[in-house]
Formats: structure tokens, C-alpha cells, sequence
């Protein structure tokens, strides 16, 4: 089992509607620093785009309604991260829950950079979504 930290943050929206703007694949280029000076371009099952490491492919759980926005990512390497992600309710807002999971040979140094980066893109998701 790999360790894990859990990231979340509070959005002022219902969740379905906060579900329904972000869940396509094409919005995390918004919003994931990774991604933000990338064109995602879908192939097949997989979308490519090129990240601060090279190219990367990307899959993503399909449109649903649990607000699952599950995705996987491959930085070149063949072995695909898996980054599960949920918008829940919280009364009339809702939470964006995303697990970081510590790969295999992984630093400490490392794995707090990867979990403050995915703090980071979700504050800056929380700020586009609210100005």
C-alpha cells in the first residue's frame, strides 16, 4: 500500500453545478500548473499534452453522476499515477477531495512538493471559479 494525504477544498457552489464546469478533461489545463501552457489533445482513450516534464498522457474517468473526476497520468514512463478525485456536497457548497499518493522511492521532500502542488492548483481553481 502506497502512503497517502488527502487534499480538500471548500467551493461556495452547489456541488452538481460545480461537478458539471470542471469534470472535462480540457478544464484541468486551467487550472493544473502542469498543464496550464499545454493544448490537451485527445487520442483514443487518452489525452496528450506536454507538461514541465515532457509528454505526458492523461485518462479520466468518464462524465457521471457521483461527481467523480478520477484521472490517471503518464509521464513518459509507462506506469500511470493514479489521482482519485470527488466533488462532494457540504450543505449548499461542496468539497473537491483529491488523494496524493506516494509513489515507490519517493523522498519526503519530494512527496510534500507533489501534495503543495496540488494544494496549489485546487487554490487556484477555487480562485478562477470565484472571480
Amino acid at each position: 500500500m502506497l502512503p497517502s494525504q488527502t487534499v480538500t477544498i471548500t467551493v461556495p457552489r452547489n456541488w452538481l453545478d460545480l461537478y458539471e464546469t470542471i469534470w472535462k478533461p480540457e478544464c484541468f489545463a486551467k487550472w493544473v500548473e502542469g498543464l496550464r501552457s499545454s493544448t490537451l489533445i485527445q487520442e483514443s482513450n487518452y489525452w496528450k499534452a506536454k507538461g514541465p516534464q515532457g509528454c505526458m498522457k492523461l485518462r479520466f474517468t468518464p462524465h457521471n453522476p457521483f461527481g467523480v473526476m478520477d484521472h490517471w497520468i503518464d509521464t513518459g514512463s509507462g506506469k500511470e499515477i493514479y489521482m482519485p478525485m470527488r466533488v462532494v456536497a457540504n450543505e449548499q457548497g461542496a468539497e473537491i477531495v483529491t488523494v496524493v499518493y506516494r509513489q515507490p522511492l519517493t523522498s519526503d521532500d519530494k512527496f510534500s512538493r507533489d501534495v503543495e502542488r496540488v494544494k496549489q492548483d485546487l487554490e487556484r481553481l477555487l480562485y478562477q471559479l470565484t472571480h
